[in-house]
């Protein structure tokens, strides 16, 4: 595999790991459409669990297939596909080297009446990402729960232990939960914090929500305004989540969200590119669309962190 200037450069910020790790990051980084260029899209497939078959699929049944993802990745030159344990073993031997997987270790759903004391359970080991073949693990954390410690000490046991064997760290920081509003969730104070967080913990990728203008915390606010830290626009927000992400030392990459039109996702997507953002990990944006139609999305995208949109 060569490695572009680019992506050598990337590696360069990641001083403290080790050969199989960096190259790891490398398969991510080198692989679809945007390979070598230091941007990133990824399709990331964990809403079974958060939000059930039939919100997530049904939309969308021939998505209900394991391979259906795999395969939408693979045509679409996607720099990589994340998922549940369940979700890539159905795939594994199938799509073996055919696009770089991202094992998601822990999971949330539905069901559970978490709210100031969100969490989510442990579902797939390091074990399993090497079993599998993965570059990376996945997993998320929420700042702001009331069970946010317990899962930072679980973030980071589990990141000790990817790194020792060669493997990535993508983190989802999805601040809710305690005394967080719902609007605080995606306020741009907080988003900032998040991709601080997920830093601090040891992440290489960091999966952040595109932030709000909205400010949170009052002590935060304070700053905001006598340091005139710009966040009228989407690009000047997502420049100060990455700012805040080792000022642009580690990757940082945006969630698709709720469902949206396509003229909405492609100017969240230009504010990202704006900003100076990694890329787009884009999930039921993607997925519950035809795959005629997603396909195209994801080439306008990809277009798009090419400068050519």
């Amino acid at each position: 595999m060569k490695i572009s200037q680019r992506v050598k450069k990337i590696l360069s910020n990641y001083e403290s790991d080790n050969p199989g790790t960096k190259g790891n990051l490398a398969r991510i980084l080198m692989h679809g459409k945007l390979g070598g260029s230091g941007k990133l899209v990824i399709l990331p497939v964990d809403q079974g669990f958060e939000h059930g078959p039939a919100r997530s699929f049904a939309p969308n049944p021939p998505a209900y297939d394991p391979h259906y993802h795999f395969q939408l990745a693979v045509d679409a030159g996607l720099s990589a596909y994340a998922a549940p344990l369940g979700m890539i073993e159905a795939g594994a031997d199938t799509f073996a080297g055919a696009v770089p997987t991202i094992l998601k270790v822990n999971s949330s759903n539905s069901l559970a009446r978490f709210t100031d004391n969100a969490d989510q359970a442990v579902t797939a080991s390091v074990s399993d990402a090497l079993r599998l073949g993965c570059a990376a693990i996945g997993l998320t954390i929420y700042p702001g729960s009331d069970a946010a410690f317990d899962m930072i000490e679980e973030a980071r046991e589990l990141a000790e232990e990817a790194k020792a064997v060669g493997l990535a760290v993508v983190i989802w920081s999805y601040p809710r939960g305690g005394n967080l509003s719902k609007a605080g969730e995606t306020a741009i104070d907080i988003s900032a914090y998040a991709a601080q967080m997920a830093a601090l913990i040891g992440a290489h990728i960091i999966k952040v929500k595109p932030p709000t203008e909205a400010l949170e915390l009052e002590a935060a606010k304070k700053v905001y305004e006598d340091r005139n830290i710009p966040r009228a626009t989407l690009a000047e927000r997502i420049a100060h989540v990455v700012q805040s992400a080792f000022d642009g030392r580690r990757l940082v990459v945006f969630s698709g969200g709720e469902a949206k039109d396509l003229d909405g996702i492609l100017a969240e997507v230009r504010g990202i590119r704006d900003g100076g953002g990694t890329g787009s990990i884009i999930g039921r944006n993607t997925f519950q669309r035809p795959r005629d139609e997603a396909i195209a999305m994801l080439n306008t995208i990809i277009d798009i962190y090419k400068g050519k949109g």
